[in-house]
């Protein structure tokens, strides 16, 4: 691709999603220690993702806010309120009282590639005169965000530059699809940024419009992939499941007899190789299902039926 060429795909990007990226203003108000009010202001961005007035955003942007106004593209500023969030993907969705609003294109997170161009837009420093953009490449797929033991599907990394206030804005491709929605940014490292793939957000917005939060299924153990080094200490095959490194005691998998050192094979008909196949294994049963486990001990193949159980707002964290 000629340089001129590339250029004018990233212009012709911009435009097409700039007019659905939103400035979020939040207000965080509370009482000093002699009862004087203060407030905490700070800024983000939304993506229009419905015409009839829906936004997403981060779940951290909103999340103890008191006062929530989204700028439009248009100039127009509007109350928003939050139709519903999720901690685990940092996913929340807002309503403004407005109509024919600019949705943006959606694009195919699941054809993504390593190397792929994106762009990052947003309202980088809450700094006036429209978002700004930072050109970058998709660095890696299906990525847990460092320093924490689960992150829900898994995250885009990518190059192009996260600063504060792009929290909540749109990772697009070169044809101006919304391929992410950005999340995070490791303040240690450099060119290390995160999104929420949009299949994984779509789904989460469906969620969150239909009931204001996100049920998940949990049997209540945290488990570790057998990666080679770990295989190797435990003198297991490489890949060949998920080791039990804790069960949460009074858990469905505690009452059916899960231990630690177990290892996850199967959940119903579907393997389980990594984190994420377990995840995708439990999702295709609802609350309240028996789920067969598949699981091996000292050797032996074993299996255990397992009830599901609404996950715990305290164990995001376990499976």
């Amino acid at each position: 691709m000629a340089l001129a060429e590339l250029e004018s795909r990233v212009t012709s990007a911009v435009e097409a999603v700039a007019p659905s990226v939103a400035a979020v203003e939040t207000l965080r108000l509370g009482r000093r220690g002699r009862g004087e009010p203060w407030g905490s202001p700070a800024q983000a961005t939304a993506v229009v993702t419905d015409r009839e007035g829906l936004l997403v955003t981060n779940q951290h942007v909103v999340e103890g806010a008191t006062h929530l106004t989204v700028r439009l593209s248009d100039g127009r500023e509007l109350p928003a309120e939050v139709v519903g969030g999720d901690e685990v993907t940092d996913l929340a969705v807002l309503k403004v009282d407005a109509t024919d609003l600019p949705a943006a294109r959606l694009g195919d997170s699941e054809a993504l590639r390593v190397g792929q161009f994106v762009l990052a837009v947003g309202h980088a420093l809450g700094l006036p005169g429209g978002p700004t953009v930072s050109l970058g490449v998709v660095s890696a797929l299906a990525r847990p965000l460092p320093g924490s033991d689960f992150v829900f599907e898994g995250l885009v990394q990518t190059d192009a530059a996260i600063n504060p206030g792009n929290s909540g804005g749109p990772l697009v491709d070169l044809s101006g699809a919304v391929v992410g929605i950005n999340t995070a940014v490791v303040p240690f490292a450099q060119g290390v940024g995160f999104a929420l793939p949009i299949h994984a957000a779509q789904r989460i917005t469906a969620e969150l419009r239909r009931s204001g939060r996100v049920v998940r299924p949990w049997i209540g153990v945290q488990v570790a992939e057998l990666l080679p080094p770990l295989a190797r200490q435990l003198g297991l095959e490489p890949g060949s499941g998920l080791l039990v490194a804790e069960v949460v005691p009074r858990s469905p998998a505690h009452r059916a007899g899960i231990r630690s050192g177990d290892v996850l094979t199967g959940v119903g008909p579907f393997p389980v190789r990594t984190v994420r196949q377990l995840l995708e294994g439990l999702a295709k049963f609802p609350v309240g299902a028996d789920v067969a486990l598949a699981f091996r001990r000292r050797g032996a193949s074993l299996g255990a039926n397992v009830p599901l159980q609404e996950a715990p707002q305290a164990a995001a964290d376990d499976r």
